[in-house]
């Protein structure tokens, strides 16, 4: 229905400003409970293609200003920015399908608080969540973080500590936040961890079977000091890389890319991923 309702506001079909039909009209035409018209309209609302969704009133097709961001020639955004809402849109759906490869979970760890404050408010009430992790292994020597004079072995197991520490902190808020949903709200929620046996060069996020966001992590020169010395290092910092949206049902490129990034993850969790213990 969201994806419908999508495609008439950016043919023009509905145009900036005009009013939606009501949500019993809604649920007449698309033949669903009107629970489930609120939650598409959440959906668009997250995406700023819709204003004013409430109970009451119609909501209205929001304008060019306000759905610019949304449009499928915007300008990427960042990581911090463009997560969260859209880790937020999919915990509108009955059944929350999260799949992640990346570093260290910071970025994801971030961006479901927003959707947890929704649920906490009682805005959102998913009836199960499922989220599943794929991370570098503890095994392995990490082609990045990396010290810049690859034979200073200290400084190599320094950096390994530090993004260990961080990727098991990161997961551990992740899946207690998430789990918490079952005493509080009665959510059913199941979250899992496994790890690679490489580091991951790129950051892919799946949302609910239909959405994929893809970013690049690129290194960079930088100095920071870890247990008192200053160490030079390559590094990503993947907060800040741009976001790269595809959606199913958009055109033959998102849906191909959205199909295939399924096959590659769900083949990497399969095949050469393995247990990951959220313990230094």
């Amino acid at each position: 229905m969201a994806r419908e309702l999508r495609g008439r506001i950016r043919s023009g079909r509905l145009r900036p400003g005009q009013r939606m039909p009501t949500q019993a009209e809604l649920a007449d035409e698309f033949g669903v409970e009107r629970g489930t018209v609120r939650q598409a309209l959440r959906i668009l609302q997250s995406e700023h293609l819709l204003a004013n969704v409430t109970k009451g009133s119609p909501a209205t097709v929001a304008g060019p200003t306000e759905h610019a961001l949304a449009a499928p020639e915007a300008q990427p955004q960042s990581t911090t920015v463009a997560l969260a809402p859209r880790i937020a849109a999919a915990f509108a759906a009955p059944h929350v399908e999260i799949d992640a490869l990346c570093l260290t979970a910071v970025s994801l760890t971030l961006a479901i608080g927003e959707p947890l404050r929704h649920i906490h408010a009682g805005r959102m009430n998913p009836a199960k969540v499922d989220v599943r992790v794929l991370l570098p292994s503890r095994d392995i020597a990490l082609a990045f973080p990396a010290p810049v004079v690859p034979a200073d072995t200290g400084a190599d197991s320094r950096l390994h500590q530090r993004w260990l520490t961080q990727r098991n902190a990161q997961g551990q808020v992740l899946r207690h936040n998430l789990l918490a949903l079952r005493s509080s709200h009665g959510i059913e929620v199941n979250v899992t961890f496994r790890a690679l046996p490489f580091t991951p060069p790129v950051k892919l996020y799946l949302l609910n079977g239909c959405e994929a966001l893809f970013a690049y992590y690129t290194l960079a020169r930088r100095g920071e000091e870890i247990d008192h010395e200053y160490l030079e290092m390559y590094d990503a910092q993947g907060w800040q890389s741009p976001l790269f949206p595809f959606e199913q049902g958009t055109g033959l490129r998102d849906t191909t890319f959205v199909e295939q990034s399924h096959v590659w993850f769900n083949a990497l969790w399969n095949t050469i991923s393995s247990d990951l213990t959220l313990t230094t």
